[in-house]
C-alpha cells in the first residue's frame, strides 16, 4: 500500500473521529483534557493553542475531502477562537481559557498569536470568509509591532504586550530570552498567510526570519539548530532537539517555496538536507526517532508528534534527494507508529508518548493544552497531498 492510502485511512478512521466526537456544543470550542483512562474532563481549560490548531485541522481537513460536516467543525473552531480566545481590548490571543470561553492566563505569547495566524488562514482558504483573513493580518501586524527587536523575535508579554520572562517556552532548566521553536512557528503562521494571501509585508518578514534561521539558529559545525538563545541569539544551552530539527528540515522548505525565490530555496534546502541527514545518522533508532540530547545524553523517549515530523522529513528528504534509505526510514517510522503509538482501545487515538520498550507513559494525558491533532492530522494529509512514491 502507498504511505498516502495509509495515511488517508488513518485520517479518517483514527483522528478524525476523535476530535469530533470533543466539540464542545455547550460552551465554544472542543474540551481541553482527555486522561490517559480516555475519560474527558468537561471543565479543563481551554488552550488557545490547542483552539487554535484544532481550527487548522479541521479547516484543512475539510479542504482536502469536501466534506460538510468537516466544514462545520471549522465553523464551530472559528467562532470559538474569535468569540473568546482574541482579546478584544488590547488585540492578541489569550493563552488560556476557562472551559465557558472566560479568559484564566492572559499572557501574550508570540508562539500563541503564529498559531492563530496559521489557523485563520487556514479557515480563510476553506472559507473565503474576509473576517478570518483581516483577523490573521492584524495579528501580524501585532507581532511585528511589539514581538520583534533589532535581531529578531522576542517571545512573552502581558495581556498588553508589556515584556515579561519567557518561562511558557522555556525548557532543560535554562530561561530562554530567544528560542527555536517560536521562530519556526511564527515562520510556520507567516507561510500559512503567505500562501493564503501573499503580501510583500509577509513575504519580507519571511526572507528576514530564514535569515536569522540560516545565521542565527543553524549551526553548521554541529549540523543541527541551537534551541535556546539569550536576547542576541546566542546560544545557553548544549541541546539537541531532534524532534524540531526534522520537523524544520520539511517545514521550512515548505515555507521558503511559497516566496518563489530559486537562489534562497537552494541555499535553505541545502541546510534543510542537513539536518534531515543528521537525524538519520542521530536519532533514528528502532524504527523511530527518539526526543532529545541534552548535554550529550540521550532521551529516549518516543513522543507523538516526533514521530509524526519523522514520517515527513524522512519523507521530504527522499523526494529531494532520492536516496531510498530516507523512504525506508519513513515507512519504518510508519509502522512504528501504527503497531505502538496510535491507541487501539476504542475510542482512542495516539499516546503521548512512548518509553524505549514502546510502553506508553500512564501519566501522560491523550488531550491538553499541548496534544492536539496538528502534527499527525498534518503529517497525513501533507502525505496525501504529496502522494511519495513509499510503500508501507
Amino acid at each position: 500500500m502507498r504511505i498516502a492510502q495509509a495515511a488517508q485511512q488513518m485520517l479518517t478512521s483514527t483522528i478524525l473521529p476523535f476530535w469530533m466526537k470533543l466539540r464542545d456544543d455547550t460552551w465554544g470550542g472542543y474540551y481541553g483534557l482527555v486522561d490517559f483512562d480516555l475519560k474527558v474532563d468537561k471543565t479543563a481549560e481551554k488552550g488557545c493553542i490547542l483552539n487554535s490548531r484544532i481550527l487548522w485541522f479541521f479547516s484543512q481537513a475539510a479542504r482536502i475531502t469536501g466534506r460538510a460536516d468537516l466544514r462545520d467543525h471549522a465553523l464551530h473552531a472559528y467562532r470559538f477562537l474569535a468569540d473568546h480566545c482574541l482579546d478584544r481590548e488590547y488585540g492578541g490571543v489569550y493563552w488560556s481559557l476557562t472551559y465557558d470561553g472566560k479568559p484564566l492566563d492572559t499572557t501574550k505569547h508570540t508562539y500563541n498569536q503564529a498559531f492563530a495566524i496559521y489557523a485563520l488562514a487556514a479557515y480563510y482558504r476553506l472559507t473565503g470568509d474576509e473576517n478570518a483573513l483581516n483577523q490573521a493580518r492584524a495579528l501580524f501586524a501585532l507581532i511585528e509591532e511589539h514581538c520583534t527587536d533589532d535581531e529578531g523575535y522576542l517571545e512573552a508579554f502581558t495581556r498588553d504586550w508589556k515584556p515579561e520572562s519567557n518561562e511558557k517556552l522555556s525548557e532543560n532548566g535554562v530561561l530562554a530570552a530567544k528560542t527555536m521553536n517560536t521562530l519556526l512557528h511564527v515562520f510556520e503562521g507567516y507561510s500559512g498567510l503567505y500562501e493564503a494571501a501573499p503580501s510583500p509585508e509577509v513575504g519580507q518578514a519571511l526572507r528576514r526570519i530564514l535569515e536569522i534561521y540560516a545565521t542565527k539558529v543553524y549551526s553548521p559545525e554541529l549540523h543541527r539548530q541551537l534551541v535556546f538563545f539569550d536576547e542576541h541569539y546566542h546560544s545557553i544551552i548544549d541541546l539537541y532537539s531532534y524532534g524540531h530539527d526534522i520537523e524544520s528540515s520539511w517545514l521550512i522548505d515548505w515555507g521558503c517555496h511559497l516566496l518563489g525565490d530559486p537562489d534562497l530555496s537552494a541555499r535553505i534546502a541545502a541546510i534543510n538536507s542537513d539536518l534531515a541527514g543528521a537525524i538519520l545518522r542521530n536519532a533514528y533508532r528502532d524504527h523511530s526517532v527518539i526526543n532529545e540530547c541534552e548535554r550529550g545524553k540521550d532521551n529516549l523517549t518516543r513522543v507523538w508528534w516526533v514521530q509524526a515530523e519523522a514520517v515527513l522529513g524522512f519523507v521530504n528528504e527522499y523526494q529531494k534527494s532520492g536516496r531510498a534509505e530516507f523512504a525506508a526510514a519513513a515507512a519504518d517510522v510508519w509502522h512504528y507508529i501504527t503497531d505502538h503509538l496510535v491507541d487501539r482501545r476504542p475510542g482512542g487515538e495516539w499516546f503521548w508518548c512512548l518509553d524505549d520498550n514502546a510502553q506508553p507513559n500512564p501519566r501522560r494525558p491523550i488531550v491538553e493544552p499541548w496534544k492536539c491533532p496538528y502534527h499527525n492530522g498534518r503529517m497525513c494529509m501533507e502525505l496525501m497531498r504529496r502522494d511519495p512514491d513509499v510503500q508501507v
